[in-house]
């Protein structure tokens, strides 16, 4: 298994990562299993965020006792959504609490629109330095899905780690990213390496991974079976090679392009229209068991595209600038061919 280190930060851990937003949707003494049995595998890296309602509590519990005999060899990194210095203390001190850790490896300005700078009269920076200084944080890093706020705090210096979707259908300009992180001596952490769900082999998916000296990426995970799939991987490794080459290109050819990310940037819909999933239903029915989007919960959520405003909110908020009120119709139009039986799929 190829070890990692993330820029400056000198963490250094397998290519192989845990992604905790999932482990909220799951209860207390599953989400605990799952974490314990990632470690004893071998992952080292576990990023969650305040926002992924009791995903710390889950870690704090799951590792409480590892903290406390182990702490150097375990890397807790969460995030925060908070726009004033009031808000981030609050929201830092609930996340040492809820993880149980008198520390946090890697702190991250949670979905930043704007890079935070120091001097910019905000104080959200300098809070960065605060935390750092009280011991309360060892490095500080920055996710985003928008391109210019990536390459900003890239550039800045100021920032240790990126954390940014990235997947085999990433585009050129998400693989610069890539490059200038190594350039600036900064951590890549990729999230969304399964682009939300539209790819489901992960083999492929790993061994593009592994080309990258300086990507780490976080698996999103809830069950113990996608769990052992990932740990399976430590021993032997994916290889990128002839066959999985060609079925990513195959792959890309199919999916890039305009689709939606489900990063769901967009949301709330003020029509109450579930964006990050219905604007991609088209992909999602063919991609895995069709039965779990053809019930009558999203029958009910598609039918909610009729009431679309056309107000344009989801399109100023999309960071992949995508024509989000055509591809509802769109996606609506193909579900319900598919309902009736004139398109057939999995």
């Amino acid at each position: 298994m190829k070890m990692i280190t993330l820029g400056s930060t000198g963490i250094t851990v397998p290519q192989n990562a845990f992604g905790a937003l999932p482990v909220q949707r799951v209860n207390m003494e599953t989400a605990v299993e799952i974490l314990r049995r990632a470690w004893t595998g071998g992952m080292r890296f576990f990023d969650t965020a305040r926002a992924y309602s009791d995903s710390e509590e889950k870690l704090g519990n799951a590792f409480e006792k590892i903290f406390q005999e182990e702490r150097g060899n375990i890397y807790i990194a969460t995030k925060t959504q908070a726009k004033t210095p009031e808000a981030f203390r609050e929201q830092l001190d609930t996340s040492l609490k809820l993880l149980k850790t008198d520390y946090i490896d890697i702190y991250q300005f949670h979905c930043a629109d704007t890079c935070w700078k120091p001097g910019d009269g905000t104080g959200m920076y300098e809070c960065m330095l605060e935390a750092k200084a009280a011991g309360k944080i060892r490095h500080i890093g920055i996710t985003t899905h928008k391109l210019g706020v990536a390459r900003e705090a890239i550039e800045s210096g100021l920032y240790e780690t990126l954390q940014f979707p990235f997947s085999y259908l990433s585009s050129e300009k998400e693989v610069e990213l890539v490059t200038l992180c190594r350039d600036h001596n900064m951590g890549f952490i990729a999230m969304k390496g399964l682009a939300g769900g539209l790819i489901n082999n992960s083999r492929a998916a790993f061994a593009f991974m592994s080309q990258f000296d300086n990507v780490l990426p976080i698996w999103g995970i809830q069950k113990m079976s996608e769990l052992e799939e990932w740990l399976s991987y430590m021993k032997e490794a994916p290889a990128l090679d002839e066959e999985v080459s060609r079925f990513i290109e195959k792959e890309k050819a199919e999916l890039t392009g305009d689709f939606c990310r489900g990063c769901g940037y967009c949301m709330p819909c003020p029509a109450g229209i579930l964006i990050n999933n219905c604007a991609r239903m088209s992909l999602m029915v063919r991609r895995a068991p069709s039965g779990q989007w053809l019930n009558e919960y999203w029958q009910e959520n598609m039918k909610k595209i009729e009431d679309c405003l056309h107000c344009g909110q989801c399109m100023e908020k999309c960071p992949y600038e995508l024509n989000t009120p055509e591809l509802l119709a769109k996606n609506y139009e193909d579900y319900k061919k598919i309902l009736a039986g004139e398109v057939k799929v999995n």
